[in-house]
């Protein structure tokens, strides 16, 4: 999943709203996994997965040479020992990205696993959610393997991938409760369709029975909640306010003021 091409307007000079302002503060996965709560753990643990499972276990099948189902077995292994053993609790901000943090842990434990000389036992480790991996795996069939000095570059583009892929489906839902559907297919269409050439404003309107005027409407909200979705994902990943400003700045590709 690439950047949508145009939800972030090069003209823009903000992020997030109006008065060149980052959105307040809101809730972190990463500083609610040290919480006394176990709701409040499991819930940061859940919003982890989701934002990394793909990455790791491409990451796997790629950089480690592993099969399909040894890279299953070893994405489940370790955000189950990670979970365990508190992996996560160790990250510094100040020291690494988290992402970088968590590649790092990735890379110990699957040495230590070769190591051992043993496999997880398929279905023996804790099933943390139900993960993809078939649609995980069909992606793989359509990219140029990265060479091994390109891997960590691989594991960031995935973890971006797998962000924008959050973002987009979290707009989706967004916008078919609030029976919106025609606004998020239209930035579909204009933003995200990458299958032929893209369609002018005009097109689009006598495509979805609307004026010109609406389908700008319509772009301009989708866009806006789309950002504003991606900085709420980038927040719940990250573990302090100039963490989360320098990942804004660097998805976002604009500077805040």
């Amino acid at each position: 999943m690439n950047k949508p091409r145009h939800a972030f307007n090069p003209d823009d000079t903000f992020i997030g709203g109006a008065h060149d302002k980052f959105p307040v503060t809101q809730w972190s996965a990463i500083v609610a996994l040290r919480s006394p709560e176990q709701s409040e753990r499991t819930r940061a643990f859940a919003a982890i997965i989701a934002a990394y499972w793909k990455p790791v276990y491409k990451y796997i099948r790629l950089k480690w040479n592993k099969a399909n189902e040894d890279a299953k077995d070893l994405t489940q292994g370790f955000f189950t020992k990670a979970l365990e053993k508190d992996f996560f609790q160790g990250y510094d901000p100040a020291r690494a990205r988290f992402r970088t943090f968590l590649r790092t842990c990735l890379d110990g434990f699957v040495a230590n696993e070769n190591k051992a000389a043993h496999r997880l036992k398929r279905g023996g480790a804790v099933q943390i959610q139900s993960l993809d991996f078939a649609g995980a795996e069909g992606e793989l069939k359509y990219i140029e393997i990265p060479s091994p000095e390109a891997m960590d570059d691989y594991f960031e583009q995935e973890w971006l991938r797998s962000l924008f892929g959050l973002a987009i489906e979290a707009l989706r839902a967004e916008c078919n409760a609030k029976n919106k559907p025609t606004h998020f297919q239209i930035f579909q269409r204009y933003d995200l369709d990458e299958t032929g050439g893209r369609p002018s404003y005009d097109q689009l309107a006598a495509e979805f029975n609307t004026s010109t005027t609406n389908v700008t409407n319509y772009l301009a909200y989708a866009r806006r909640e789309f950002r504003r979705i991606v900085l709420e994902k980038l927040r719940e990943m990250t573990a302090t306010e100039e963490e989360f400003f320098s990942e804004a700045r660097a998805v976002l590709g604009v500077e805040a003021k």
